[in-house]
């Protein structure tokens, strides 16, 4: 079993092609974990999601999203306060950029759960979930728990500047987690605003750095070698969702094999895969990952073995 561990939120996503800052907004259900654990689900994998979700209206779609992916909600807190709202705005590329409503709001009050079940082999981690506290410090302590226990860890820092009030805290916070750290996937973006690089994150502990490059493609990076695969040329709805399901197809790729196991043809044939499910997400709006069946027509026949 893969567990996904962070927040999940609405996503006030803007209607239309040419929209404005005025333009009608959807709710669609959002948060990079959440987006992770629905498109692990939707591929075909045994997951729960592991965070606290609101009792109101937008909590019990958030849950009823989950259960309709396939994802295991065992692990979810409830509680009354408010769902986080992200007010997102799309550029001409599709690129997405956001806006916080997190005061008070049910995913900053998870508490670090008592254990987690004896099969889970992997646990995914990032975004909002590691910025802000008290919750922060409850997913920070599962992390290294799970670490120590011998679980395959993945962290997605997916950076939003906005929500992380100490940059220089918040880096060295980061340089913390890196031994717990199995698998770590980042943007360009999150590259640059973190500092450093691949080889220096590689000596701090994980066994594989994987950076997405939009529209340059996936490259890993491992101490023995380096890999790239192109992106996989679609008309672009919006990217919303595209790096959590780049998560979700490499844990769901990976199985049960360790990061530092891979050769250079398994990574290429994993990123690949990563980047047709990334692809898929691309084309229509918000977070709709693709489903296993999905892939398999476009020519992918699932977990990439290598």
């Amino acid at each position: 079993m893969i567990v996904v561990a962070g927040e999940s939120l609405i996503d006030l996503v803007p209607e239309g092609p040419a929209a404005t800052p005025l333009s009608p907004l959807t709710p669609r259900p959002g948060g990079g974990p959440y987006n992770t654990a629905v498109a692990l689900g939707r591929l075909g994998a045994e997951v729960a999601f592991c965070s606290r979700v609101s009792t109101d209206a937008f909590g019990e779609a958030l849950v009823a999203g989950l259960r309709a992916a396939g994802v295991s909600d065992r692990l979810v807190q409830r509680g009354p306060e408010p769902t986080t709202l992200a007010v997102a705005s799309v550029g001409a590329d599709g690129s997405a950029a956001y806006g916080f409503y997190v005061e008070g709001t049910a995913d900053r009050l998870f508490t670090l759960p008592e254990r987690l079940p004896e099969e889970v082999r992997a646990v995914a981690f990032g975004t909002c979930s590691l910025a802000l506290e008290p919750g922060a410090g409850a997913y920070e302590a599962l992390l290294r728990r799970e670490a120590e226990r011998g679980a395959l860890t993945l962290l997605d820092p997916n950076i939003r500047p906005g929500l992380i009030p100490d940059g220089a805290a918040y880096r060295e916070r980061f340089a913390g987690w890196l031994p717990y750290v199995s698998l770590l996937k980042l943007s360009e973006e999150d590259a640059a605003w973190l500092g450093g690089s691949p080889a220096a994150w590689l000596e701090r502990g994980p066994a594989a750095v994987v950076l997405t490059r939009g529209g340059a493609g996936l490259t890993v990076f491992t101490s023995s070698f380096e890999v790239t695969v192109p992106a996989v040329r679609v008309a672009v709805a919006d990217t919303i969702g595209a790096g959590d399901t780049v998560n979700a197809a490499l844990l769901h790729g990976l199985g049960d094999r360790a990061a530092d196991s891979l050769d250079a043809a398994a990574w290429s044939a994993l990123l690949s895969y990563a980047a047709e499910a990334a692809a898929l997400t691309c084309t229509r709006p918000g977070a709709e990952p693709p489903y296993a069946d999905e892939l398999k027509a476009n020519g992918r026949t699932g977990r990439p073995r290598g």
